[in-house]
C-alpha cells in the first residue's frame, strides 16, 4: 500500500460529515434535488437517477422492527452480469461442522502479520461461530489483518450483518449510503446486503468482526435503569450521501450462504446520489458508553455492559450480545472487584482493544490487544489466579479503571472454533494454568 493513497484517505476521514441517532429515519442527498419529495418511486426519479429500495427486513414486520431504505442511483444494482464461485480464503461460515464443540477454555495470541498485498476481505480469518447462515441464526467470530486498501472492489455480505471492531489502524469505510471512519475505540455497523470497501488510513490495520446470522443488532431495553444510561442512540453517526461515478471495471465480492461469489461490474455500485430509510450503517465511538455500576456492594453481572443486542423468540436470550468494558470507576465496598468466578449459560469470545483486562494477566502469554478468548457455555472462568490473590489484598478505595479497552461477542449456542483455529500457531497452549495454583484457603 502506498504512503499516497494512506493520506489520500487519511485526508478524506478528516472531513467527513454525520447524521446522528440509532434506529432513526434518516435522509441525505449528496447533490440538492437527488431525493424525491412526497413519494419514493416517481415516475421519472430525479436527476434521471433509479429508484431502489433495499429491504432489511420482510415487508410486513412491525413497523417497530421494519428495516428498509429507498436508494436513489446512477445505474440501478440489477445491472451487473453474473456472478461465480471464488475463493473463500481463511473465511468459514455455519454451520460449522469440521471440528466438534469443545468444552475447553482457549486463547489467542494476535493475528500473524499478512502476505503482503491483503486487504480487508482477503484478510478475514474466522475463528468459529454457531448457527446456520441459511437459516439465518447464529453469529460467527472472524478477525482481520491487513496492508492493502480495498482499491477496485467492493465487497457485501448477503449472510448478516457485520460489527467491525478495529484494534488497530483506522479504517475508511465507502459504503453505498456514504463514508464512516472507524478507529480503535470505534465499532462499525455494515448492516445486511450494504455494500462497502475498506481503505486504511495506516500502514497496516488488524481488528475483529461479529457477523451477525440473526435479527438486527438493536440498543437493549433499559428496564429499571430508566430513561438514560448504557449507549446512547444519539452518539451512533450514520453517514451522510457521496457517491462514485466511475465507469470502470469494479470486482464485487458478495459473501452468500456462505460461500463468496464475485463479478466484475462496468461501473462502481456505490453509486448512491441521495438516500432516505431505516436500514443503514453506523459507527459508535465506545468511550460514550455511559457505564453502570454498584456504588454499594458486589460486582453487577456484565449484561450492564451491553452496547448492542440480537433479540431472538425468547425474551431476554440474545442471539448474540456485543458488550464493551470501557474504563469506570470501582468502589464496591467489601466486594471482589474484578469479574467474579461464573459458569454462563452464554458463550463468551472476548477481544482487547487497548491496554489490559482486570481479570487477566497482560503481557507476553497473557491477554494482550488483538488477541481473544472463547469460553463456552458452562465452562468455569473467572480472574486468573495473579488477579484473585492481589484483588483480595488490595485496599479498597475508589480505583479508576483507564488503562483498558475490552469487549466480548455472547451468544446463547456454543461456538464451535474451526479447524485453523485450534490449529494455528497463535493458539496459546496451556492457557488452563493461569488458573493453577489457586490454594485452598478452606478453614472450617
Amino acid at each position: 500500500m502506498s504512503a499516497t493513497d494512506t493520506e489520500s484517505a487519511r485526508k478524506t476521514a478528516e472531513g467527513l460529515s454525520y447524521s446522528s441517532g440509532f434506529g432513526n429515519e434518516h435522509s441525505s442527498e449528496a447533490v440538492p434535488g437527488a431525493l424525491p419529495v412526497g413519494r419514493n418511486s416517481p415516475q421519472r426519479a430525479p436527476l434521471g437517477l433509479y429508484a431502489e429500495q433495499l429491504s432489511g427486513s420482510a415487508f410486513t414486520e412491525p413497523r417497530a422492527v421494519n428495516r428498509r431504505s429507498w436508494l436513489y442511483r446512477i445505474r440501478p444494482s440489477a445491472a451487473h452480469p453474473a456472478f461465480t464461485r471464488t475463493g473463500n480464503g481463511a473465511l468459514r461460515s455455519a454451520p460449522f461442522d469440521e471440528t466438534v464443540p469443545d468444552p475447553n477454555r482457549l486463547r489467542w495470541d494476535p493475528l500473524p502479520a499478512p502476505a503482503a498485498g491483503t486487504d480487508f476481505v482477503a484478510g478475514l480469518w474466522t475463528l468459529g461461530g454457531n448457527g446456520d447462515v441459511r437459516q439465518r441464526t447464529g453469529m460467527a467470530v472472524h478477525l482481520y489483518a491487513a496492508n492493502a486498501s480495498m482499491t477496485d472492489r467492493v465487497f457485501s455480505d448477503s449472510d448478516g450483518e457485520l460489527l467491525i471492531v478495529p484494534e488497530h489502524g483506522g479504517l475508511l469505510l465507502r459504503t453505498e449510503f456514504g463514508l464512516l471512519r472507524a478507529e480503535p475505540g470505534h465499532v462499525a455497523l455494515i448492516p445486511r446486503g450494504v455494500r462497502f470497501r475498506v481503505e486504511l488510513l495506516d500502514d497496516t490495520a488488524r481488528g475483529y468482526v461479529c457477523e451477525n446470522y440473526g435479527r438486527p443488532f438493536v440498543l437493549p431495553d433499559l428496564g429499571p435503569i430508566g430513561a438514560n444510561g448504557l449507549a446512547a442512540p444519539r452518539d451512533f453517526l450514520a453517514p451522510t450521501a457521496a457517491y462514485e461515478d466511475r465507469e470502470e471495471p469494479v470486482e464485487v465480492v458478495n459473501k452468500f450462504c456462505g460461500n463468496l461469489w464475485a463479478a466484475t461490474y462496468d461501473h462502481s455500485p456505490l453509486d448512491v446520489v441521495a438516500w432516505h430509510g431505516t436500514h443503514l450503517p453506523y459507527v459508535y465511538d465506545l468511550r460514550r458508553f455511559n457505564v453502570l455500576g454498584t456504588i454499594s456492594y458486589d460486582h453487577p453481572d456484565p449484561s450492564i455492559f451491553t452496547v448492542l443486542t440480537s433479540p431472538s423468540d425468547t425474551p431476554g436470550l440474545a442471539g448474540v450480545d456485543f458488550v464493551v468494558f470501557a474504563p469506570r470507576w470501582l468502589v464496591g465496598e467489601d466486594t471482589f472487584r474484578p469479574p467474579y468466578f461464573h459458569r454462563n449459560v452464554m458463550s463468551e469470545y472476548m477481544g482487547l482493544i487497548e491496554g489490559a483486562y482486570d481479570a487477566k494477566t497482560s503481557g507476553p502469554g497473557g491477554f494482550v490487544p488483538g488477541g481473544g478468548s472463547l469460553h463456552n457455555m458452562m465452562s468455569a472462568h473467572g480472574p486468573d489466579r495473579d488477579t484473585f490473590e492481589a484483588a483480595s489484598a488490595a485496599e479498597l478505595k475508589p480505583q479508576k479503571l483507564d488503562d483498558g479497552l475490552a469487549f466480548m461477542f455472547e451468544t446463547r449456542w456454543p461456538v464451535t472454533a474451526t479447524a485453523q483455529a485450534l490449529e494455528a500457531g497463535h493458539r496459546q497452549q496451556g492457557y488452563d494454568a493461569v488458573w493453577q495454583g489457586l490454594e485452598r484457603h478452606f478453614r472450617p
